[in-house]
């Protein structure tokens, strides 16, 4: 029997990566370098300073099995009007279940809002766009983007503790390998190749963005939607904030849709009988 107010791991599974997934706080002591893609380590403690962040967000709280410390803060959340539930079976139940696990060693260090930040060069087109939608969707929702003019890269990330991304650079880990591109590899090595839809959603991206449209036939049109959005757009927090809806779709397109075909005559009411 379900326990109340509780989500299964599986049900979960299918909210990851899309605009209307709750907030993942895991609380467990010892979380090793893997978390449940999208979730962000909270210190038990700390629970109730994310009152004021989850106001009209739920909320699934992860400890080690679902009878620990999820339950009582749970609870807690939803009296102070939050709608949280924890995860069945906790984090043990995840992994029993093979679910996808997020790689955490190369993730950057946390600001003291548990925040992880990342700096790119300024007026983004697609991989900038796209990986900042990865990571926000399948990494850190909190994380944080700095957008600053080629030059300053680097100096900003060291400034700030940042991971620059998308930048060619000796120093920079995130960066285009051969013909693959940024995206490619932080699908790869966060471990969320175990999303197949992500791996179909790279090669869209890898095409838009390398000027290989005919890889597949969507990144012609990602390549349009993403130079249409950077003229639009003239600030480029404004401008991710406008790109995020596009790779939702996209996302959801290689998820659920792509066997599915749309044409007008499809929709034509039927002809009245005489």
């Amino acid at each position: 029997m379900p326990t109340p107010n509780s989500i299964a791991a599986d049900k979960l599974s299918r909210l990851i990566g899309t605009a209307a997934a709750p907030m993942l706080l895991d609380l467990r002591e010892d979380r090793g370098t893997t978390l449940i893609p999208a979730s962000l380590p909270v210190p038990a403690g700390a629970i109730g300073e994310w009152t004021a962040r989850l106001t009209g967000r739920a909320a699934i709280i992860i400890d080690e099995d679902g009878t620990r410390t999820a339950p009582g803060l749970a609870a807690w959340l939803r009296s102070d009007g939050i709608d949280a539930e924890i995860l069945e079976g906790g984090f043990a139940a995840w992994q029993a279940a093979t679910l996808p696990l997020l790689a955490t060693e190369r993730l950057p260090g946390r600001d003291a809002q548990g925040r992880t930040l990342w700096v790119t060069r300024a007026r983004p087109k697609v991989d900038r766009i796209a990986c900042p939608w990865l990571i926000r969707r399948f990494v850190d929702p909190a994380a944080r983007f700095l957008f600053v003019a080629p030059g300053d890269v680097i100096e900003t990330a060291r400034r700030f503790d940042a991971a620059a991304f998308d930048v060619a650079h000796d120093d920079v880990f995130w960066s285009h390998r051969g013909e693959r591109c940024t995206f490619d590899l932080m699908v790869e090595t966060f471990g969320l190749t175990a999303f197949p839809a992500l791996e179909h959603l790279a090669t869209i991206v890898r095409g838009a963005d390398t000027a290989r449209p005919d890889i597949v036939p969507e990144a012609a049109g990602l390549l349009a939607l993403s130079l249409g959005l950077s003229r639009v757009h003239a600030d480029d927090l404004e401008q991710l904030e406008a790109g995020m809806p596009i790779y939702d779709a996209l996302y959801r397109w290689c998820r659920d849709a792509r066997s599915e075909t749309h044409d007008w005559t499809s929709h034509k009411p039927r002809a009245v009988q005489a």
